[in-house]
């Protein structure tokens, strides 16, 4: 055994002690990373840490780490790891993390042994900053002391790290993302972020019609959540100068974090959050907790709230970026990512109408986000609003020469630029609310479009989502992207049969990636038969799949 590799072993974890694993708890790596109540987590982010140095050491790039909890409640808390262009941890280093999580102080240690020996480079004697961990934090009272964690644990394994304090949870992917393409996706710093942003979305305006002003008020009103997207938009407003103008209401001078505002919120009472007296002829969005959903929605001459979700969002920049590709005489595809939460309506509309190749993920930004990078143009958008849209190197290259050359007429080539400003408008690394929000307003703008013009595309098929609480989601599988059960027996063939009696309907059923639960979706003709259905195998989940506690009641 080389000697070098001997001593990083033999390395005392001196702050092992001060985060000892709680009697009783037990967690799993899923697609949010960890969550838990805040209490619980103190050991989590310590063994997080040494993850993170272990993961730095395999990949030989910077990894980052993120305190947030999201959309969850203000108690909560969370951490995920991110590591290559801005990418989620693999998903093959997923089990290292559960298993680290919970191991006590003489299994750590052999773990991580096991870990360090198949680390190429261990042995090396390599620059320490080579293995540099980022870390960011949300705005949550607990994410302080739990980023320490995290950097007491970088420490005790030989990394260094460096702490940016209150960011984004995209912010920190793009800085890692950032660093590990030696800036090639831009300057690696808050900065780099607020100007790489503001200029793309200055240059698109630039060939905008002049929009109305409303006397007295902002064109947009943005629910902030109380969390750390907020302060974030006021920095990214003073980089864009006039060239937007949002009023911020929730953000974060009073209020708890997502309590009664925030996307989330918004997306599942489809009412306007806490404070916002809505207006016809006005436009609001909503972020989450840490700024990676972004969602949209206006009220009517009547009243009636309207929401734009992510299906929606996916859709206007799917339309944007067909029409540039058209213009500039570029033979790509544009690819749209769906998972089985996405409207039956965007689905249709997608392929029939604008003919797009649309493509079913299981749940979870990692599995959209990869398949996203396989196409030429990948457009990926959960309904919760959670997205963004990929460009292949292949069509950048091409975008780049068509910019360039003198001899193209001058739509083609300006069509061709508009992609090139919008590739760097939108973050290539992860869904970001921020990045969003400046494409759909530029994209609008562009295409001359207003936001019930946009929600007016299609008709949604009303829909209901559902929990259910089990003794363990584990007992419930899935294929087919979730639209299957295959276990518990029996359970697919019941929902098949309630789905019979409904018109234009579908149902599915998938366990929770955090908690002991099962989520209903079910979509149906009307509003009534949708609540029904979902109530139906609701019922059937609790009654085949081990239902903890009263039955489902029925949606009132």
């Amino acid at each position: 055994m080389h000697p070098r590799m001997r001593v990083e072993m033999d390395t005392e974890l001196q702050h092992a002690d001060a985060y000892p694993v709680p009697s009783g708890i037990t967690m799993e790596y899923g697609t949010a990373g960890f969550r838990a109540p805040a209490c619980n987590l103190p050991h989590v982010m310590y063994r997080m840490g040494l993850l993170a140095v272990l993961r730095a050491r395999y990949t030989r790039g910077v990894i980052g780490v993120m305190v947030t909890a999201s959309h969850n409640p203000e108690e909560d808390n969370g951490v995920k790891l991110m590591e290559g262009l801005g990418d989620m941890l693999s998903v093959s280093w997923e089990k290292h993390a559960t298993s680290l999580a919970s191991a006590q102080l003489g299994e750590l240690r052999t773990q991580l042994s096991a870990l360090l020996r198949d680390c190429p480079g261990s042995e090396s004697s390599s620059p320490v900053q080579k293995y540099h961990v980022l870390i960011g934090q949300d705005t949550r009272a607990s994410s302080k002391v739990l980023a320490q964690a995290v950097s007491d644990g970088v420490t005790d394994l030989g990394g260094t790290f460096k702490d940016f304090g209150l960011v984004t949870t995209p912010q920190l992917h793009y800085l890692v993302a950032s660093h590990n393409s030696d800036g090639l996706m831009g300057e690696p710093s808050l900065d780099g972020y607020y100007r790489k942003l503001s200029e793309a979305y200055k240059a698109l305006m630039a060939q905008a019609k002049p929009q109305p002003k409303i006397e007295g008020s902002y064109p947009l009103t943005m629910d902030g959540a109380n969390g750390v997207g907020a302060p974030k938009m006021v920095e990214l407003l003073s980089y864009l100068k006039s060239s937007l103008a949002v009023k911020i209401i929730n953000n974060g001078e009073s209020g708890k974090l997502n309590h009664e505002c925030g996307a989330d919120y918004v997306k599942i009472g489809r009412r306007a959050p806490k404070g916002l007296q809505m207006l016809e002829g006005r436009i609001y969005c909503s972020l989450d907790g840490d700024a990676d959903r972004l969602l949209y929605y206006f009220v009517d001459k009547s009243g009636t709230f309207h929401l734009v979700d992510g299906d929606k969002i996916s859709t206007l920049m799917a339309i944007f970026i067909q029409h540039l590709l058209k213009e500039a005489q570029l033979p790509f595809q544009v690819s749209v990512l769906q998972t089985a939460y996405a409207n039956g309506s965007s689905t249709r509309y997608l392929k029939d109408t604008l003919q797009l190749q649309v493509y079913c993920l299981p749940t979870g930004v990692k599995y959209l986000h990869t398949k996203a990078k396989e196409c030429d143009i990948g457009v990926y958008f959960e309904a919760n609003g959670h997205g963004t849209v990929l460009f292949g190197k292949r069509v950048l290259d091409k975008v780049a020469e068509v910019m360039q050359d003198s001899s193209k007429p001058e739509t083609q080539r300006a069509a061709a630029t508009q992609l090139y400003h919008t590739s760097q408008l939108i973050n290539q690394a992860v869904g970001d609310a921020l990045s969003d929000l400046l494409a759909v307003e530029a994209m609008l703008s562009l295409l001359d479009l207003s936001l019930p013009q946009l929600y007016a595309l299609y008709t949604d098929i009303p829909s209901r989502l559902l929990k259910v609480k089990v003794i363990d989601r584990q007992q419930i599988t899935t294929t087919d992207a979730e639209r299957s059960v295959t276990h518990p027996e029996g359970l697919q063939a019941a929902i098949e049969e309630r789905v019979h009696h409904h018109l234009q309907a579908r149902a599915f059923v998938r366990p929770s990636g955090t908690e002991d639960m099962v989520r209903v979706y079910a979509e149906s003709k009307t509003q009534e038969s949708a609540d029904c259905l979902a109530h139906e195998v609701a019922l059937l989940v609790h009654r085949l799949a081990g239902g903890v506690g009263e039955e489902p009641r029925a949606t009132t």
